[in-house]
């Protein structure tokens, strides 16, 4: 067995570089070895990438929103095959389906060390028509992380659901992470657009649990009296159910509610171009789109919901407003059209608390103690 052998098992190929790019380098700076696993072929891009942070990439097929019981099966027996033939000495995974049948192969594999990060409860959680899948998909938890070493939750109340429900035993250890933490250097702070009234940006999958029906409605009622007030969305139409239909989208941009910039590669350019950043979702893990802008200095609306919460302090750094709640989005924006210099004061804000509580290098120092991961730059990482 290789003792300093890790694998990272994801949902989403890349997700990796984006979202757990500083974790994989602090781990190699502890001297881990990391092997990096997703459904779909890594692209050119992203395994050089993973080569520079010291890590390899394995494609392992899966059906990230299916509910096919036999398709998961079969990627659970090719996660125990990959175990058994490797022998990691840890495993990392991250979303619904890694964490249920990454855990539960690494178990039966004889892995170690089995460490689950919980990054939002997903479309099973959500919805008031998945009652039937949210019952399987907790039961699924249960049996899962009974058999995990520790858990990471990215906010204190999945946690507590966690708790409460029994998803997770009294006698597994659970740490709760400042998010996926953002790379303060890299998101630095730009200047705001001048001499125009505010832009708002939102960033996202275009599904309706992230909101983007309540945000189109809200810059409808808007425009229709400040008709120079623009909105500007970036993201996708994934395959999850909860997903809004392409005709939805389409007539939003037809009638001139929204600018759709499509998925981007690089995000902070329309962060640059925004004056104020919107999430309006119903629940989060930490929203690593806010934490993006905040660290390049933009003033935030997002919902008083678990994950979304935690990243703003209301009247601060920008408001908090209730889950599907036009209303009060429009009355959170309206201030930002009526008061121009709010934006710079609050965004202002917003970089002290991405710095003080949300730092790449703070979130991965207490990822790597909690897995008892040390090595000759661990202790380097720890006090970035």
């Amino acid at each position: 067995m290789a003792d300093r052998d890790m694998v990272l098992i994801a949902g989403f190929a890349e997700s990796i570089i984006a979202f757990r790019g500083g974790l994989i380098g602090a781990l190699s700076r502890a001297g881990i070895t990391m092997t990096a696993t997703a459904p779909e072929v890594f692209d050119a891009g992203t395994r050089d990438k993973l080569g520079a942070l010291g890590a390899g990439a394995v494609s392992l097929p899966m059906r990230r929103t299916g509910t096919n019981p036999v398709a998961d099966l079969v990627y659970g027996i090719r996660l125990f095959a990959m175990f058994r033939k490797t022998r990691p000495r840890y495993v990392l995974a991250y979303t619904v389906k890694p964490v249920i049948y990454g855990t539960l192969a690494a178990w039966l594999a004889g892995v170690p060390s089995r460490f689950a990060l919980i990054t939002g409860l997903g479309y099973a959680f959500t919805g008031e028509r998945r009652r039937l899948l949210s019952r399987v998909v907790m039961a699924l938890y249960k049996i899962a992380l009974r058999r995990s070493s520790k858990v990471f939750f990215q906010n204190p109340d999945d946690e507590r659901q966690f708790r409460e429900m029994g998803l997770l035993p009294l006698g597994i250890p659970s740490v709760v992470v400042n998010g996926s933490g953002v790379d303060v250097a890299s998101y630095a702070v730009r200047p705001l657009p001048t001499g125009a009234p505010p832009v708002f940006l939102m960033i996202g999958r275009l599904l309706g649990d992230k909101g983007v029906r309540e945000y189109a409605a809200a810059a409808r009622r808007i425009r229709a009296v400040s008709p120079d007030v623009r909105f500007r969305l970036v993201g996708w139409i994934d395959t999850n159910p909860d997903a809004i239909a392409q005709g939805e989208l389409d007539c939003w941009v037809a009638d001139g509610t929204l600018e759709f910039l499509g998925k981007l590669k690089d995000v902070r350019p329309a962060i640059a171009d925004s004056t104020v950043y919107v999430l309006p979702s119903y629940r989060e893990g930490t929203p690593r789109t806010v934490l993006e802008a905040m660290a390049m200095g933009r003033p935030i609306i997002t919902t008083d919901a678990p994950g979304c919460r935690e990243t703003v302090i209301d009247g601060e750094n920008g408001y908090l407003v209730p889950v599907k709640s036009v209303d009060a989005l429009v009355a959170a924006m309206q201030r930002f059209i009526d008061n121009p210099d709010l934006a710079a004061r609050m965004g202002q804000r917003s970089r002290q608390v991405a710095e003080d509580k949300y730092d790449v290098h703070k979130v991965n120092a207490v990822m790597l103690r909690e897995m008892g991961i040390t090595g000759s730059d661990a202790g380097k990482e720890m006090q970035a």
